[in-house]
């Protein structure tokens, strides 16, 4: 169970808090100044700390300064009132993980403490135990991304590896092109990494979930009361990334309108925040990724062809899985290693057969698909290996086509024999539907959501629940 310190000197607040969080499974301790939270801190072994910014006893950046000092493996969200935000966006850049603004919302919550654990230091714990003192922030940082970004030894690997040492070091924006799921998002962290901008924010946007009336925001930010919903300053991801890295996924989703603005901002290196006359001067790398070919894009006016310019300075095509050979259980070894810290077992190998199968089967969900079914099959499997019964039908019934000589034709020839047992038949169905549907739509969540007729949230709910990600 993971462990929450919530540091919030409002009882309520901190009392409701921890009332939410304790529903959803997480063990939570409440402590009401910053000298009983760093008292709390030395006998617990907490993954993250909730701290309000504003405390009686001192402040969120002298609190951040502390826990990142005397506890690197302890992740830090700040809450803060709207009147914080921009003192919060210099704590992210000093190592904090995210901000939280009052009135807090569950689902705001829950999914930035979730994805702070998940995704980030739940991988921390695994490599600062190696880390020594002299080590540089840059090592430390590329030590925990290591749990994410696997080298593997195919040749299309290496050639990746070779490309991104190559432009890391440089200013040019980045292309990358590939399947939905081949790691885009990872690449990019990893060529932020290996910059001179490693110890800058690293700022991710995903523009297929955008709609055309909140983009605008998104990327440059507002002012308290600059239209009709506005009810707090938001500072834009341009302004979040500035100095650092800023990752555009899905980029061919934006509208012309945005991209035009986008244009202006790339151009001319400045951000206004919309309802202010006060331009701020920007020094962001831009990193773009996209499963699109924007070059059709362009011939059918749907992608500005300037905007595409300005961004391809340099590209990189990441190959899809099945065309990586034996990184696909390098890679499902290092899943694996990951399920199990998550999932607090010990499942220690797959079954020839599991192996079989996974190099035959095509993924054409790539390393997030190959993620997910591993992580899947780690919860059904009750020993230490994976056998073929933990995997999903679509996979333990794959045909591999065959062309048949004599025949002129091809045929398709099972992997393993179809199962017949009804044991999580429900989740088998939802998983297969809306896996079915992402793929379709090279993963692009709202259009599924429209196909699956539910709204985006509940698919996000309903690929949480089945580990899809």
């Amino acid at each position: 169970m993971k462990k929450i310190l919530i540091i919030d000197d409002e009882v309520n607040v901190a009392l409701l808090l921890s009332k939410f969080l304790t529903r959803n499974g997480f063990d939570v301790t409440t402590a009401s100044t910053g000298t009983i939270g760093m008292e709390y801190l030395k006998t617990g072994d907490f993954n993250l700390v909730l701290c309000d910014f504003r405390l009686e006893d001192t402040d969120g950046r002298e609190m951040l300064k502390n826990i990142k000092t005397q506890y690197p493996k302890t992740g830090v969200i700040i809450i803060t009132g709207y009147s914080d935000i921009k003192m919060a966006v210099e704590l992210i850049k000093m190592g904090a993980y995210d901000y939280i603004t009052k009135p807090l919302y569950p689902d705001e919550i829950l999914n930035t403490i979730t994805k702070a654990i998940e995704t980030h230091y739940a991988l921390v714990e695994n490599v600062v135990e190696n880390v020594t003192p002299d080590k540089s922030s840059r090592e430390i940082k590329k030590q925990a991304f290591a749990g994410e970004f696997v080298v593997g030894t195919s040749k299309a690997s290496k050639e990746l590896l070779r490309q991104i040492e190559l432009v890391a070091p440089t200013n040019y924006s980045v292309i990358i092109l590939g399947e939905s799921g081949t790691g885009k998002e990872s690449v990019a962290k990893s060529i932020h990494l290996n910059s001179p901008r490693y110890n800058q924010p690293f700022i991710a946007m995903d523009c297929g979930s955008l709609t055309k009336e909140l983009a605008a925001s998104e990327f440059f930010g507002h002012e308290k009361g600059s239209f009709t919903g506005a009810l707090y300053t938001k500072i834009g991801h341009f302004e979040m990334s500035n100095g650092g890295t800023l990752f555009l996924d899905e980029v061919g989703n934006l509208s012309y309108e945005i991209q035009a603005a986008l244009l202006r901002t790339v151009q001319e290196r400045k951000v206004k925040r919309i309802g202010s006359t006060k331009e701020i001067n920007l020094d962001v790398r831009i990193i773009i990724a996209t499963n699109e070919n924007l070059q059709e894009g362009i011939q059918k006016g749907k992608f500005r062809e300037d905007l595409y310019h300005r961004f391809n300075e340099f590209s990189i095509y990441i190959p899809p899985l099945r065309d990586r050979g034996n990184d696909i259980m390098l890679l499902a070894d290092h899943f694996l290693r990951l399920a199990n810290h998550e999932l607090g077992r010990n499942v220690t190998a797959f079954s020839p057969e599991v192996i079989e199968c996974f190099m035959n089967y095509r993924w054409q969900g790539n390393i997030r698909e190959l993620k997910n079914v591993v992580r899947r099959a780690a919860l059904l499997t009750e020993g230490n290996e994976i056998l073929m019964k933990a995997l999903p039908l679509e996979i333990s019934n794959f045909k591999i086509p065959v062309y048949d000589y004599s025949n002129n034709h091809t045929e398709q020839v099972e992997v393993k024999e179809p199962r017949h047992d009804l044991k999580n038949a429900a989740l088998e169905a939802e998983y297969e539907t809306i896996l079915k549907v992402l793929r379709e739509v090279n993963f692009n969540k709202t259009k599924a959501a429209e196909i699956l007729n539910i709204d985006r949230k509940t698919l996000y709910n309903k690929m949480k629940a089945i580990n899809i990600k």
